[in-house]
């Protein structure tokens, strides 16, 4: 989130400061994907529509200077503040990020553009990325308006069918699939049976990664037939109030391991977002976040070791799905 306060200090300290000594991991990835939870605009008028948001984030246009210093290739705009500066503020930055050559997925000028999935090119091999949200509905695009990629968290054909159809086609394609899925209240430590429900069964019609975000604390991973489920990955860098007992100051940068098509294994960095800026976790923070993680993966029967302040997560596919 580069909104807000986080706005305000990039004018003064810099549009690299918000990324700390975790730049060179972010700089080292094949590619590097972001939930962005703010709009890029120069508008200031924020959404109504007879209703108010309790916040609205905005971010100068120029800040997309700070997603290209970390070396951001994608973002997803499935999200409940993408539109909150509007149609107008929402179309912006999705032209900013075009003139900028990051790619991004979950919104635009129609549903079309919105279902689109990004396309990333790593290694010689293709990633596609689909982005939905499950609010806010009134942002929803149409095929003659401009909004948000919605959709229910259902497994009912009636919803699920644009979930399916929107895989099968980036499976055509790409050689690898990621559902990224901004969903759920937020502060919950575990996901409920019917977002379980939902992710296994976005895995089971052709997605290889399941990416969730909203809780703004990092959940447990589950491997369902040999492929993982992100259930959410916490903030990462915000000036958000941090809750004493649920921490929502650390979480990690997720390092996704693709032996194509498949995931190899899962690495975290823990990290430690403080005065605006992300760093690497140490100390009693580390273990804190360590105890926590594994807890809760042990829970959804995930094995987690850890290596010199690295969490690793292996990825063992079934001989149903090796087959598949």
């Amino acid at each position: 989130m580069l909104g807000r306060l986080m706005n305000e200090m990039m004018r003064t300290r810099g549009f690299a400061h918000p990324w700390g000594d975790i730049l060179p991991e972010m700089k080292d990835s094949g590619a590097l994907l972001v939930n962005l939870e703010c709009a890029l605009t120069a508008h200031t008028q924020h959404w109504t529509d007879g209703a108010e948001k309790a916040f609205y984030f905005r971010a100068d246009p120029a800040a997309v200077r700070t997603l290209h210093i970390a070396g951001v290739d994608f973002v997803s705009l499935a999200n409940n503040h993408a539109g909150d500066f509007g149609t107008e503020g929402l179309l912006e930055m999705v032209s900013v990020l075009d003139h900028a050559g990051i790619a991004h997925a979950g919104a635009g000028r129609s549903l079309a553009e919105a279902e689109r999935p990004a396309v990333l090119k790593v290694a010689g091999c293709s990633i596609g990325v689909l982005a939905f949200a499950d609010y806010p509905v009134a942002w929803a695009a149409q095929p003659w308006r401009a909004g948000i990629n919605y959709t229910k968290v259902s497994t009912h054909p009636k919803h699920f069918h644009r979930i399916e159809d929107g895989i099968q086609n980036a499976r055509r394609l790409c050689d690898s699939v990621i559902f990224s899925m901004h969903w759920g209240p937020n502060m919950q430590s575990r996901p409920s049976a019917e977002f379980k429900e939902f992710a296994r069964a976005v895995l089971d019609v052709g997605a290889d990664v399941f990416w969730g975000h909203s809780a703004h604390v990092v959940q447990g991973v589950e491997i369902w037939n040999g492929k993982p489920i992100l259930y959410d990955t916490g903030d990462f860098v915000d000036d958000y109030a941090v809750d004493p007992y649920l921490r929502n100051d650390l979480s990690a940068l997720f390092l996704v391991r693709f032996r194509v098509p498949f995931v190899d294994r899962i690495e975290l960095i823990p990290v430690k977002i403080d005065d605006m800026q992300v760093n690497v976790a140490h100390g009693a923070e580390l273990r804190w976040f360590i105890d926590r993680f594994v807890q809760l993966c042990s829970e959804m029967g995930t094995k987690v070791d850890a290596d010199e302040g690295r969490l690793i997560i292996q990825v063992r596919r079934t001989e149903a799905a090796s087959s598949a």
